[in-house]
């Protein structure tokens, strides 16, 4: 029996093994995290659009608006509870603060096609 060759060959396919688990947990752990990343990006991403739409078409400080800012601090909550990150949609980029604010799409207000500028004004007179 040659004790040599029988250690070399274990030791190649002990190497040839631990090479797939690591290959399989570097690449393989990649892609869910990628995926997470990605879902967060759109749940964010489409919440940031609802919000825009409802206020373009119901008003800054309409009951839609309201409720679709409800629901973009929902999904910031939720990715960074999931990820201690956050997708800023205005400026495409991610944050790994908790720096949103609620009422961060003041600078919206004007795009809201006179909706409800009127009601703004009857609530906070000049």
């Amino acid at each position: 029996m040659n004790v040599p060759h029988l250690w070399k060959r274990y030791l190649g396919k002990t190497a040839l093994i631990a090479a797939t688990l690591v290959a399989f947990a570097t690449f393989g752990a990649a892609p869910s995290l990628r995926a997470d990343e990605n879902g967060c990006q759109k749940r964010i991403n489409r919440a940031d659009h609802r919000l825009h739409e409802a206020i373009e078409h119901h008003g800054y400080r309409s009951p839609e608006a309201d409720s679709a800012r409800h629901n973009l601090a929902e999904a910031r909550e939720y990715c960074w509870g999931n990820g201690h990150r956050w997708w800023d949609a205005d400026t495409q980029t991610w944050h790994t603060e908790h720096d949103w604010r609620d009422e961060d799409h003041e600078h919206y207000r004007d795009r809201d096609r006179d909706h409800d500028r009127d009601h703004d004004r009857d609530e906070h007179p000049r």
